[in-house]
Order: structure tokens, then sequence, then C-alpha cells
């Protein structure tokens, strides 16, 4: 019989218990829950077997009485850590309590070098939290109980933010400067109805926790050399992430990576005995030392214009979607582990019905009917066209540096304008510049290198300065056989220059809240009375950065003094981050173990996105 059942069967028909906020008497409580100050007089110290205690005197208590547990559990039997709740639920139906416990730096005896730098700081912190979700789901620590009753049994969860394939910072688990660790997670308090099941609580805090933090938050109970793999990997694609650029590339694809996944509905990879591991054609073949791993071999996808060509279902959109996840390192059995991007490139496509506020398309949008300016468009119902002219400039406003473009998520009419339509309408008539006439001096102006993936419009064989085909997910240069065809078929028109775009100044007042903020997995906020839909800013990857956006955008807000521009704004924001080495600083009233570092970029587009902003330039 599981936990959860047992409790059922235990409380699944029992009365409410008694009324009022329990007192006990060594351990009086009263203390306020909310978290509104990071700075807040330290809770009471009190031992574990007063956790015990207080639990056994809450049993059958109104849930409200769990605020007795406002105060710092000091565990001392065998490893040391400190138990405080940030906040506590007011009632079992209401999102679950908020708790962290701190381990001594003597009982979790991670050495230094583990922690001693940014990267492998990250990759450790990622590491612990697997290890504490995994610790919790073998226990059955992680399932909920949830009654069909309203006065069954329910709750009695421990969850912590559990991270997908891709390694990022993030506040779940933190290591402190002086060795220790805090690791913070959700507790679903139980309850029966609206009264504590102090004995199932006690279960839950005094006996399982400890379990999990020991088998989890300490070097002694770990595989060694698994941490050190993760470790490794983690440094070792950040190197190669930071060798692109002298190496004259925007991104490389290992030798043998695995590049598709099981499905669209998870982010795991192909089995190795189904996927064809990659294999980089010899023209374009890179060779790399790096820190741990050594030499690695693969595809360098250089600087410039670079196209990936094919049929379709030959693995084009596969390349382009691996490479768009290679601004983040990845866990070691990834398959994507050294697929390596431009920390600063962006994926654009077109977005159909999109709010665009005081954006500068003018490179490529101008003459529009009615004579409306275009240097400062603003539209709360953009066209595909207007929505990926704003996506780029937007991009390039806060600093990307390299675009990633799949011809099925774009405007045909933005992407080319072939010579029959050309004669057809004159281009005094047609006002948009279509991007092919405009990507060259992107790169050659601005240095924005773009890659791209093509499977109709050949008329970029003209611009390109590669070509990759893949062919049965095998990529082959076909760089000569396709300049050789562009030649056959005239110019391509371009624009001597790209153009300029003016920087915007988010005004405050676009950002107030009417409401609550409230994330939704990786593509929805409900910014108080406005919905902002992010599901075409591709690069979220995990639903705890659409909660850390959520919370940065209130955050950005108090940099706004109407002369700040976005970017300002938002380095500002990314300074304080780095500074502290806490993501806690988005945190408005609260602190937090769900929160997961988004880009820049992102950051950037959900500002864009909101309906209620206002901007000037």
């Amino acid at each position: 019989m599981g936990r959860g059942e047992y409790y059922r069967n235990k409380y699944g028909g029992g009365g409410r218990g008694r009324g009022g906020r329990g007192r006990g008497g060594s351990y009086d409580g009263g203390r306020s829950s909310s978290y509104s100050d990071r700075s807040r007089t330290p809770l009471p110290s009190a031992s574990w077997q007063q956790l015990g205690n207080i639990l056994q005197d809450l049993h059958n208590r109104n849930y409200g009485a769990y605020h007795d547990l406002e105060r710092c559990f000091d565990y001392q039997d065998g490893l040391q850590f400190a138990l405080e709740f940030d906040h506590i639920q007011g009632d079992p139906y209401a999102s679950p309590s908020r708790a962290h416990v701190i381990v001594a730096a003597s009982s979790a005896a991670f050495p230094e070098e583990m922690y001693s730098v940014k990267t492998r700081k990250i990759a450790l912190c990622d590491y612990l939290t697997r290890q504490f979700a995994a610790s919790a789901r073998r226990a059955g620590a992680d399932a909920k109980t949830v009654s069909s009753s309203w006065q069954g049994a329910k709750g009695g969860d421990i969850s912590i933010d559990a991270p997908g394939q891709h390694v990022i910072e993030r506040s779940s688990v933190m290591v402190l400067p002086d060795g220790r660790v805090e690791a913070r997670f959700n507790i679903n308090l139980p309850a029966r109805g609206r009264s504590i099941c102090g004995d199932w609580a006690y279960t839950v805090l005094v006996e399982t926790l400890p379990k999990l933090v020991e088998r989890s938050l300490m070097l002694k109970s770990l595989e060694i050399d698994h941490l050190w793999k993760h470790l490794h990997s983690v440094e070792d694609q950040e190197a190669l992430r930071g060798m692109l650029k002298d190496a004259g590339l925007v991104g490389f694809v290992k030798d043998g990576a695995v590049l598709p996944r099981q499905s669209g509905a998870t982010d795991l990879p192909l089995s190795r005995d189904k996927a064809i591991p990659f294999k980089s054609p010899k023209t374009l073949s890179k060779e790399f030392t790096l820190p741990n791993s050594g030499v690695v071999t693969g595809m360098g996808v250089p600087k410039g214009v670079t196209l990936f060509v094919g049929g379709g279902f030959h693995g084009k959109s596969t390349v382009l979607k691996a490479l768009e996840v290679g601004v983040y390192n990845h866990v070691p059995s990834d398959g994507r582990e050294f697929v390596v991007m431009d920390p600063n490139a962006a994926k654009i496509r077109s977005e159909d019905s999109r709010s665009v506020v005081c954006t500068d398309i003018s490179a490529f949008i101008d003459n529009l009917p009615f004579k409306q300016d275009t240097t400062h468009f603003s539209t709360a119902d953009a066209s595909g066209s207007t929505s990926q002219a704003a996506n780029i400039v937007e991009a390039l406003e806060v600093g990307a540096t390299t675009l990633l473009i799949d011809e099925d998520t774009c405007a045909t009419n933005f992407m080319i304008r072939d010579w029959k339509m050309q004669q057809l309408v004159a281009k005094d008539k047609e006002p948009i510049t279509p991007f092919i006439s405009k990507v060259r001096a992107l790169y050659e102006q601005r240095g924005v290198s773009s890659v791209l993936v093509i499977g109709g419009a050949g008329d970029y064989f003209s611009v390109a300065d590669h070509v990759i085909m893949m062919d049965s997910y095998e990529p082959r240069d076909v760089t000569t056989e396709a300049k050789k065809i562009a030649s056959e078929h005239g110019e391509i028109r371009q624009d001597a220059t790209f153009g300029g775009f003016n920087a915007r100044i988010p005004l405050s007042r676009g950002f107030e809240v009417n409401g609550k903020v409230v994330s939704r997995g990786v593509d929805k906020i409900q910014y108080g009375e406005v919905d902002l839909d992010l599901s075409a800013v591709e690069q979220i990857v995990e639903p705890s950065q659409v909660r850390t956006i959520a919370d940065a955008i209130q955050k950005a807000r108090s940099y706004m003094n109407g002369k700040r521009t976005l970017e300002e704004v938002i380095s500002m924001l990314e300074s304080e981050m780095d500074r502290t080495g806490s993501l806690d600083v988005v945190g408005v009233h609260k602190k937090s173990g769900f929160y997961t570092r988004p880009r820049r970029l992102e950051l950037a587009a959900a500002i864009n996105r909101l309906r209620s902003a206002t901007m000037t330039q």
C-alpha cells in the first residue's frame, strides 16, 4: 500500500476536527507567512524534535494552524541542515507552501572547484536539482494525493522545479559562497477537509524530508564520477560556444550528434538505434580542443548567410531546431550536448495578429497606404510581413547577432518577390522590401549572420555564402552547385544599405498591473487583465523561464524613467542578477525556487508583445 493510499484510507471519512489556529506550549506561533522582504527578521529557532511535537499537536486542528511552522527547524542527526517555510498556504486547496533547506557546508562537502566558476556552479546546481527530484520520485514523495470527496485526505507531496534537457541557471538549488547548499521546493501540507493531518505531515517533514536531503544534497551520497561527467560536459559546451566567434562560426554540430527527438510531445532524444548520427561534410568540418573532453570534430556553420536546403522530411528543420536551442547547454545524454550556437542567436518567424509598439520597420516596409509612418509603427493586429519585420528589428535592438529563419514559418511576401511579380506590380506600389534584398547588407554592414531553412525559394542561392543540402539526414556541401545554378538565372536585386532603426524607450505606465500576474506553461502570461501570448517565441524552453519573465517585467518597470531605452532597462536587470548571483531580484514579493533564467532576447520579446505596453523613441 502506497503512502497516499494509506492516508486516504485512514482519513477518508473523518470529521473536520477542532477549529481555531493552534498555539503550542513552548512554540508559540502567530507570525505572518508573507515573504514581503528578503531581509525579513530571522525566524526563531527550534529543534527537529520540536518540529515533530508541533505537528503532533496540530493534528486535527484547523488548517490555518499550520502557521505555527513559521520558524527555523534545525536537523542535527548525522547531517546538519535547517528548514524554513517561506510561505504557508492558507487553505489545502490553495497553491502549495514554499519552503527551503540550507545544508551546512560540512555536511554538503562539495569541493570548491565544483562551484568556484559560474559555469560549474550552474551545472552543479542543475545536477543537485535533478537528484532531489529523482529522490522524491523514487520515494513516492512527489505523488500528490487527491481525494474525490471534500473530507478525503489530500496533499502530502514534495516537489522541486525538475529540469528538462537543458542546463540553465535556476533558483531551485543554490550553492552559497561558503559552501552551504540551499534547496527550494513546494510542499502540499496534508489535510482532511480543512483539518490538519498532523501524523501525515510528521511523516512527510520529520521522516521523509531528511532522507531526500541526505540522498541528493550531500557529496558522499552521489556518484562522484557521474557528477563530474555532468560538470565537465556543461563546461565543455560553454567553452565550445565561446570558441565560435574566433573560428569565424556562428554554430557547430558535433559528429555523432543525435538531433531528432522521440516525438513532437517530448524533448527526449530518438533512440540511437533509430537515429542517424550527424556526420559533417569534409568541406565544413572543424576541430576544437575542449578543456575536459579533448578534441571534438563536427560541422561548423560559418558567419554570413547559410542555407539548409533539401527535400521535405530530410532533416532541414531538425537541424535548425537543434541550433536554435544550441544557445543553451544540455545534459550529457541529450544527443545535442555539443550542438552549440551563437549565444545571441534569435529565431525569427511571422506572427499574425501580434501587437507592435512604436517600432521602426522602415528597413523592410515603407510607403504604406494612407501614408502610415513605418519609422514609428504600431498596430494591435500585425500582418505576417509586418510582424516578421518587427520581430527582426526588435531582436537587433537588444543585441541579436544571428537570425535563424525557417521558410515554413515565414510570410512568403516578406521573404521573396520573384521577377514575375516584380514585372506585374511596380516597385512604387509594393511597400515591402523582401528579406532576400536585405540579407547581404544585414551581414556586411551590421555583422548579423542569417541561417535559413529554404525548401522552395531557390533565389536565395544568389545571396548565400554557403548552401548545405540535407539528404536523408546527412549534410552535403552543395555551395558550388547552387552558385552555378544561380549564375544561370540572373542577379537578385540587393539593397546597398540595410537601413537604420531607432532605439525605443519603454514608459512605465504601460506596464502597470491591474490584477494578478500568472504564468501558464511555456507560452502564456496573464498580466493583470492582459493576456500575453508567447507561443511564437520559440527559444523559451521551460515554464519557469516564463514565470521569471512574468516577474521580471514588473521588476523592469522600476528601471523605466522615461529616458532609458529598452536595451538599457534589460541590461540593468541582467546586471543586477549577475551582481547578486541570484534570480530572486526579479521577485516582487516572494522568494521562489521556480525561476529559470531567460535570455535578454526572450525577455525583450515578452515586453514587446505586451498589448498594454507604451513606448516612445
